[in-house]
C-alpha cells in the first residue's frame, strides 16, 4: 500500500492527497487517536473552522447508472485548522469531512492532513497513514476470502433427449 502515500503535488489534481484523506476519513476514532499518540512530537494548530455536525444528501443511481435519486440525509462532521507549531518547517491548513458526529475524528484527520502537507511532519505521518491504509487492506482482504469460501456456482447440465 506504498502508494497510498507519495510527495503533495500542487494543483487540483493531488491524488496522493485524496488517498491520505479517504484513508483518514474511514479511520476509526480509537485507530487515529492511537496513531496521533504514537507521533515522535504531535503539533499544536489553532482553528480556523471547529468541527461542526451538519447534514448532506446522498444521492444513488438505480443499477449505477440509472436516473440520479435522493436516498437520504446522512451525518458528516467537519472542520479546518493550520499548524501553529512553526518547528514543522510550513505553514499548513488541514481539512476533514468524516461521516458521522465524531468531533474528534474530523480534527484527528484535519490535524493528519495538515502535517502530511508538511516537509519535517511528512515522514512520521506517512508511516502512521501506510499502516493505518494496510490495516484496511487486510481487512478488506479477510472479508474477501471469507465471503469466497462461501460462494455457491451454479452450473446447468443439458439432458440428451432435450432438443436444443
Amino acid at each position: 500500500m506504498s502508494e497510498i502515500i507519495t510527495e503533495p503535488e500542487q494543483g487540483p489534481g493531488n491524488e496522493a492527497r485524496r488517498r491520505w484523506m479517504a484513508v483518514l476519513a474511514r479511520a476509526s476514532r480509537a485507530e487515529l487517536e492511537a496513531e496521533w499518540s504514537d507521533l515522535p512530537r504531535p503539533p499544536s494548530y489553532e482553528w480556523l473552522r471547529r468541527p461542526e455536525v451538519g447534514l448532506v444528501m446522498v444521492r444513488g443511481r438505480a443499477g449505477g447508472t440509472g436516473q440520479a435519486f435522493n436516498l437520504g440525509e446522512m451525518a458528516v462532521t467537519r472542520c479546518a485548522l493550520r499548524l501553529a507549531d512553526a518547528a514543522f518547517g510550513a505553514v499548513a491548513t488541514g481539512h476533514a469531512y468524516v461521516k458521522g458526529r465524531d468531533r474528534r475524528h474530523a480534527e484527528l484527520a484535519a490535524a493528519f492532513d495538515a502535517l502530511l502537507q508538511t516537509p519535517d511532519g511528512r515522514g512520521p505521518a506517512q508511516e502512521a497513514v501506510r499502516r493505518l491504509a494496510d490495516r484496511r487492506a487486510a481487512e478488506r482482504e479477510q472479508r474477501s476470502r471469507k465471503a469466497n469460501a462461501t460462494r455457491v456456482e451454479f452450473f446447468t447440465m443439458v439432458r440428451g433427449e432435450n432438443p436444443r
